[in-house]
């Protein structure tokens, strides 16, 4: 067996909060402890439970595609316990009703990945209650929400001794989702710089300047990821990569310490434009907020629209604009009727996923 490699530095979090999970060392992909082999059921007591809290997020942020995240101050809450035998669901809210209850399900699938990345083999009998408020294909995050939600609650299941740190906790939740940019987040909250490859993530957690205020209207129709994704170009000039890559550093920048410059940070040379055509009225809205003066971008894969506001007043002005921009807008080729938008102004979540036990 190869030796253990030498460990990346140490993540940047000044004001960062700690997460509430006891945290066990680090493990690498290339380094098992002998003790992960002795996990059986029998580890976690039939009655044990868990409740988590985990946020949304967006991704991308404009220019950062694939690479920035930032945690939503709005919550979805789980709680799992263990139980003599098979699969119990309880489920409530958003896309209650047309997800799996099985095994297929994403929060059992995650929990299972966790079990299995600690050394448990077998996935232990569960009841999962969930109330879910992160609406499901609108570019909040809701998959790596349930993930990350489904690998901190198997990790509190288990022995103190076999939880997952953080550091694991990123790497097997960013295996599951592909990519860390939303996952990174919901782990940590704050704003994140994440980027790696498959069992190898990284990512820097980055406190927001406190001005910063995310306004965000969530529209009455959906996109799928994979839908949004199909419509990028598998290459793109030079040019437009290179201004890409200014604006994305200075979003970064912006978020963290210069929120004056949010405006210009917030174009995107990438991936916005391509994904017209699957999301018009919410591209038409990030258009009309703009030439407001307000610095918005679409939310992840959207169809969600995200706006930095620069304290309370620019927060009551998007809020404003984005209902005129609802009461002149004309029936939409979506789905042949005039859209419904949820204004949420939100906190930035500087927590990240909370288990309690």
């Amino acid at each position: 067996m190869a030796g253990p490699r030498t460990p990346p530095p140490p993540i940047v979090m000044a004001d960062v909060r700690i997460i509430s999970i006891p945290l066990a060392h680090s493990v690498t992909d290339r380094e098992v402890p002998l003790h992960m082999s002795s996990l059986n059921l029998s580890d976690i007591p039939v009655g044990a439970s868990v409740t988590v809290r985990v946020p949304a997020t967006s991704a991308n942020l404009g220019p950062g595609y694939d690479s920035l995240g930032l945690g939503l101050g709005f919550y979805d809450e789980l709680r799992v316990e263990r139980i003599e035998s098979g699969l119990e669901f309880e489920l409530t809210g958003e896309g209650s009703a047309e997800v799996p209850r099985n095994e297929n399900h994403l929060v059992v699938r995650a929990m299972k990945a966790a079990f299995e990345a600690a050394g448990l083999e077998e996935l232990p009998p569960l009841k999962l209650i969930a109330d879910n408020k992160i609406p499901h294909s609108r570019g909040m995050g809701s998959s790596a929400s349930a993930i990350v939600a489904g690998v901190a609650a198997a990790s509190a299941l288990l022995p103190e001794e076999h939880r997952l740190d953080r550091e694991r906790m990123l790497q097997v939740a960013s295996d599951m989702e592909g990519h860390p940019d939303n996952v990174a987040p919901a782990i940590y909250g704050n704003l994140s710089v994440s980027w790696g490859q498959l069992g190898e993530w990284h990512t820097l957690i980055i406190p927001v300047h406190p001005q910063v205020r995310p306004v965000v209207a969530v529209p009455d129709y959906e996109v799928s990821t994979k839908l949004a994704r199909s419509l990028i170009p598998a290459e793109i000039p030079h040019a437009r990569a290179a201004a890409n890559s200014a604006r994305s550093a200075l979003l970064v920048r912006s978020l963290s310490d210069a929120p004056e410059y949010l405006m210009d940070a917030t174009v995107d040379y990438l991936h916005q434009g391509y994904r017209v055509p699957a999301m018009e009225p919410s591209a038409a809205l990030v258009a009309f907020l703009r030439e407001r003066g307000l610095a918005a971008v679409i939310s992840g894969a959207g169809p969600t629209v995200l706006t930095f506001a620069r304290g309370d007043e620019q927060v009551q002005q998007a809020a404003e604009a984005i209902a005129e921009f609802e009461a002149q807008s004309p029936a939409s080729e979506v789905e042949d009727r005039r859209l419904k938008w949820r204004v949420l102004p939100l906190e930035i979540d500087t927590e990240g996923v909370i288990v309690t036990q």
